[in-house]
């Protein structure tokens, strides 16, 4: 598809960003956006090249020593100005997101533009804070930027991921080149409309679009870039380690998760379901830290189980843009098809089917799965072992505390999870012994401070917070 050629009513953006400019991509090769509740195509954006990834590392490269000379309130003061052009646009992304995603208005607005908004507040005030400095024994420990950083980002949340690696790579001094995903790659310009709106030093952050197999490959094997920070799934995780590790040089990665949410005996039910059914269907199910098994103990089954069908009745699925819509599509016909191979193979397997399924109508356009949920769900089995990224939740009883554990460290991911009870002394023993990067105890809230990673095959490395930032630096001694 060649950008010169697109139609004057698609979202067309023809140049990458780099040295803090806008400048034409190496050839003229675009990348089709489409809407997922539609099928329709609605915007266009280059198809980066290795070549646009040299340009952009060099340039990364060139405005290292400055930004990492540059005071810690400096460069706080430029993120303050980033954020604040960025609020100006939190209307437009909500609405890209809805349109390029398919996130519901109502949750894009709160969710896909807010938390970016509240993450990069967080990285202003730490970017004010000097690096830490340590005495240990006759040596003075020291942090420094690490370099220079590939982001590699994936689609379900296109500026939360983006920001989650950029503000605290900037806050820590490095600078960065960034690759959206190429499905939901609209978003990540109007970041870019805001880093030259905030006049941030040209090269601080540059924009390089395309797919994965040619520009993430080509950032991930580049010998200038220092660290490369990817979110997506675990196997192409481990595709990007190895291209890392095969020049020694620093990956951080944040992957896959199947995170079991404990509703113990002494639990309020109805608040745990309620909370349970929109966390697991949130974003249609497309994100990592859903809580996508639900363990419940076996004396509050049937009862959880009617509070899950009652729940699930009244999630709306339909056009994005509609007030009344709860789930919007999956991202992609091929995700779509994916989580439909889910929920056949657990019919197959026996799961029993409690909500949604197959043959629930759904939107005659677009790449919509029904809410699903299946009981006696076997912990071994493929609904509660491998990542659905859809919309599907397995419920699974137990009988005492050690089974539940026992249940939810059955996973070769550990990236988030929950724990319900009326004790919160045990709901906390419980929540000790999950082997899992986080958890939440009766519904705790989100904190922007607390650091984001997981165990196992869930990743390597932190997001957010003071440990976000560090992620980006590398420790020097100084014997003296």
């Amino acid at each position: 598809m060649d950008l010169a050629a697109a139609p004057p009513a698609l979202l067309v953006r023809r140049h990458l960003h780099v040295a803090g400019a806008w400048v034409d991509p190496a050839d003229g090769e675009a990348i089709p956006v489409e809407n997922p509740a539609t099928g329709e195509i609605v915007g266009q954006v280059p198809a980066g090249t290795p070549a646009d990834v040299d340009r952009a590392v060099a340039a990364a490269r060139a405005a290292f020593p400055g930004w990492a000379a540059t005071a810690p309130a400096e460069r706080a003061a430029h993120l303050d100005r980033l954020h604040a052009a960025l609020a100006a646009r939190a209307e437009a992304i909500a609405h890209t997101v809805a349109l390029e995603l398919g996130t519901p208005l109502k949750l894009a607005t709160r969710v896909q533009a807010g938390l970016p908004l509240t993450v990069l507040r967080s990285m202003v005030e730490l970017a004010a804070r000097p690096p830490a400095e340590q005495t240990v024994g006759n040596s003075l420990v020291v942090r420094e930027p690490v370099g220079v950083v590939g982001a590699i980002t994936p689609w379900n949340y296109p500026l939360h991921q983006v920001v989650a690696k950029v503000a605290p790579a900037l806050a820590a001094g490095c600078t960065v080149v960034l690759k959206p995903s190429e499905l939901t790659p609209l978003t990540a310009y109007l970041l870019f409309d805001a880093v030259s709106e905030a006049g941030l030093p040209a090269g601080v952050i540059n924009l390089v679009p395309g797919t994965g197999p040619v520009v993430g490959e080509a950032l991930a094997a580049h010998p200038d870039v220092d660290l490369v920070s990817f979110t997506g799934s675990t196997a192409t995780g481990r595709r990007v380690a190895h291209l890392v590790a095969d020049r020694i040089a620093r990956v951080a990665l944040e992957l896959g998760g199947k995170s079991a949410n404990l509703i113990l005996a002494d639990a309020d039910l109805p608040t745990a379901v309620k909370v349970g059914i929109g966390n697991a269907f949130l974003n249609s199910g497309q994100t990592c830290t859903a809580w996508t098994r639900l363990l419940v103990h076996r004396d509050r089954y049937a009862e959880a189980l009617d509070l899950i069908a009652t729940a699930v009745a009244s999630y709306r699925t339909g056009d994005p843009f509609d007030p009344a819509t709860r789930l919007g599509p999956l991202v992609s016909a091929a995700q779509a098809e994916r989580v439909r191979g889910h929920v056949e193979r657990a019919l197959a397997d026996g799961a029993r089917l409690v909500a949604g399924g197959p043959d629930v109508p759904l939107p005659p356009r677009g790449h919509f799965v029904a809410p699903t949920v299946f009981a006696d769900v076997h912990p071994d089995s493929a609904l509660a072992q491998e990542e659905v990224f859809g919309p599907v939740l397995a419920v699974i009883p137990f009988d005492d505390t050690d089974e539940a554990v026992a249940i939810a460290n059955n996973s070769r991911y550990g990236l988030a999870g929950a724990v319900w009870s009326a004790d919160e002394n045990q709901a906390l023993a419980v929540a000790r012994r999950l082997r899992t990067g986080q958890v939440d105890i009766n519904g705790g809230a989100f904190n922007p401070l607390a650091p984001f990673g997981g165990y196992k095959q869930s990743g390597l490395g932190r997001e957010l917070g003071p440990a976000g930032v560090e992620e980006f630096t590398e420790l020097k001694a100084i014997q003296r």
